[in-house]
């Protein structure tokens, strides 16, 4: 095989087999309970509370536009109240977990891509293990579980917020009474509406953490680097997040 097409695929297996044995550090240090407990209340503040206004922002606006985009694709064809049933579902089960999930690949997975570069190229990692500090379990683990149970929480509140949202701008501006809107929201409605999200929210928040991580660390040289492993961070997050949401879609739907 030619040394052309040979190259290509040795960086490919030669990637996934750093990202195992990284996967396999994180793992390890889940055992160094004295390590990162301290860490992880501070950053889930720092990658939950903290990321709580850009989702409500997001998924606020997002309800208004679906009200009034669904009121004006359906006006004539089909009774108003089903504004609330495309509302509730196109929220609950698909916008708010992905558009979350996409915005905070960028402000998450960047926060800890450049955090982390910028401790590498500064060599505080390494002082770290100086110290006697096992670097994944003081800087990964924290992250990587913040990320994973503070994602949830950070998508209801989001999604709570897109369903007022599309509520109030049903109400006032395409005279919908709460009667009407109350009824096309449970017209479809699941349990599994719910949780389905969230379950999402979960792993889109595992998958940008370990991967911000990933890049942060692999950083090497100056702030050039730094940047270009943000840069990867962010793409690759958002990426995971597409990826994830088909593969959940398959599963649950």
């Amino acid at each position: 095989m030619p040394r052309v097409l040979l190259r290509p695929l040795h960086r490919w297996f030669g990637g996934v087999g750093h990202v195992a044995a990284f996967m396999q550090d994180a793992v390890r240090a889940l055992r160094d309970v004295r390590t990162w407990p301290a860490q992880t209340g501070h950053q889930m503040r720092r990658i939950g509370s903290d990321s709580v206004p850009i989702a409500v922002f997001i998924c606020g606006f997002t309800g208004i536009v679906l009200a009034l985009q669904a009121s004006y694709t359906f006006t004539g064809a089909v009774p108003l109240y089903i504004v609330g049933t495309l509302v509730g579902k196109t929220i609950m089960l698909e916008l708010g977990p992905v558009l979350t999930g996409l915005a905070l690949a960028g402000r998450v997975g960047a926060n800890i891509a450049a955090e982390l570069g910028t401790m590498r190229v500064t060599e505080q990692v390494d002082a770290l293990e100086t110290l006697a500090f096992d670097p994944p379990a003081y800087l990964v683990v924290p992250r990587v579980l913040a990320a994973t149970v503070m994602f949830p929480f950070v998508v209801a509140l989001a999604t709570a917020t897109g369903l007022f949202t599309g509520y109030v701008t049903a109400v006032n501006l395409l005279d919908l009474s709460t009667v009407e809107f109350v009824r096309g929201l449970r017209l479809f409605y699941q349990f599994k509406d719910i949780w389905y999200g969230l379950v999402k929210a979960m792993s889109f928040g595992l998958a940008i953490a370990i991967i911000g991580c990933y890049c942060g660390l692999g950083v090497r040289r100056g702030a050039a680097e730094v940047g270009a492993a943000t840069t990867r961070a962010v793409v690759r997050g958002s990426q995971a997040v597409i990826v994830l949401d088909a593969v959940w879609a398959v599963l649950l739907l």
